[in-house]
């Protein structure tokens, strides 16, 4: 099973020691591929900026059940799809690759 996570420090195998035994712990590092995501993950941010305003414009709120939690995300989803809200995206091609040209190959 592949796990991607950002950098944040308890995002490693070590983090599942805490609250598991050793021996449970110690097959689980084994059965997960740990991916980790470029610290200035651009696609990252934006994916966050959507689960936050999903908390914020429709999760906030008491819901009773799973399937009022299912009908208020599509309805969250398709205003969201009609407005067509998109990410300002500011980081242009020529300035990614000023800023990560050491990290491309070609």
């Amino acid at each position: 099973m592949t796990l991607v996570l950002d950098q944040l420090s308890t995002h490693s195998p070590a983090a599942l020691y805490q609250p598991l035994p050793a021996e449970e712990a110690r097959p689980l590092t084994r059965r997960f591929e740990w991916v980790h995501t470029p610290k200035h993950a651009s696609w990252l941010n934006m994916a966050e900026l959507e689960w936050s305003a999903l908390q914020r414009q429709c999760l906030g709120q008491r819901l009773a059940s799973k399937e009022a939690v299912e009908r208020e995300i599509q309805a969250w989803e398709t205003d969201r799809n009609a407005r067509a809200v998109r990410v300002n995206w500011q980081f242009s091609t020529p300035a990614a690759r000023e800023k990560l040209g050491r990290h491309d190959p070609a």
